[in-house]
């Protein structure tokens, strides 16, 4: 009786297994029959709907918990996402900028866990701050990255499978980039150190969130001029004013596409 009972649990794993696989299969076939929008064609020439000032700015302070982060001698990743994360939130505070943050203190936050609060914010911006590590202890430099691939609203599940991420975006989200590049460009500007550009890199907490989001690696911990810089609260701080800055100019970029969408949009109707 047990050997019988033992082989129908098997057989209906087996059967279970193999209709995932075929929903998989499926899924895949119908991505690639069903014909793409017209919209989504046009879409690197039209203006995103997120394309207005947003009321929030999300921080993101990378790891936290048991979750070091990047590691050199007694300096984690964890301690210093905070600490510029907490000097974000009052720079933005002293703007008239209101802020969350996804962790307060030393706690772990699942990715998942991160994108679903930024989700929950309305009109909102994401900003996820992290630290480098390499193999080469020659890496230095700040970049900031946006996503391959991002979400839109009602498309979590597609997010998880590669090959349904054309359900996701036909390309990156160009307010994500915008945001990217005002943060990049100020975090050179204001500490000098090397730019390593903005990069389009399907990180899950960028790519799974529905806002206007950006990554940012303030410097390698693996690299020893960048970590001495790193361990002065001076330079964390003029990283954290870069940060708010790219922030501002990017509200501010905002703003003034505003009023020719203002002017446009009147004689359409």
């Amino acid at each position: 009786m047990f050997d019988q009972r033992s082989r129908i649990r098997q057989a209906t794993r087996t059967i279970l297994a193999f209709l995932g696989a075929c929903l998989m299969i499926a899924s895949f076939v119908w991505m690639q029959r069903t014909p793409r929008p017209e919209s989504i064609k046009r879409s690197t020439a039209q203006p995103t709907p997120t394309s207005r000032p947003f009321a929030v700015v999300v921080l993101d302070p990378g790891h936290g918990g048991q979750d070091s982060g990047a590691m050199c001698g007694g300096v984690l990743e964890k301690d210093l996402t905070l600490d510029v994360a907490r000097r974000i939130d009052r720079l933005l505070g002293a703007e008239g900028i209101a802020t969350q943050m996804t962790r307060l203190g030393d706690t772990y936050v699942s990715l998942a866990d991160r994108a679903a609060f930024a989700n929950r914010v309305s009109n909102c911006i994401f900003v996820s701050i992290h630290f480098n590590e390499d193999n080469q202890p020659v890496s230095s430099g700040v970049e900031t990255y946006y996503a391959a691939h991002q979400i839109t609203a009602g498309s979590f599940l597609a997010s998880w499978l590669p090959f349904l991420w054309r359900a996701l975006s036909e390309s990156p989200n160009s307010e994500s980039q915008n945001l990217a590049g005002s943060i990049q460009e100020a975090l050179v500007a204001r500490t000098r150190a090397a730019d390593r550009g903005t990069k389009p890199k399907q990180f899950f907490v960028i790519a799974n969130v529905t806002s206007p989001a950006a990554l940012v690696e303030g410097g390698f911990l693996t690299n020893k001029e960048d970590i001495s810089k790193l361990a002065s609260e001076g330079y964390r701080e003029e990283i954290a004013a870069a940060i708010a800055d790219g922030i501002v100019r990017y509200r501010d970029a905002v703003k003034q596409r505003q009023p020719t969408l203002a002017v446009t949009n009147p004689g359409e109707r």
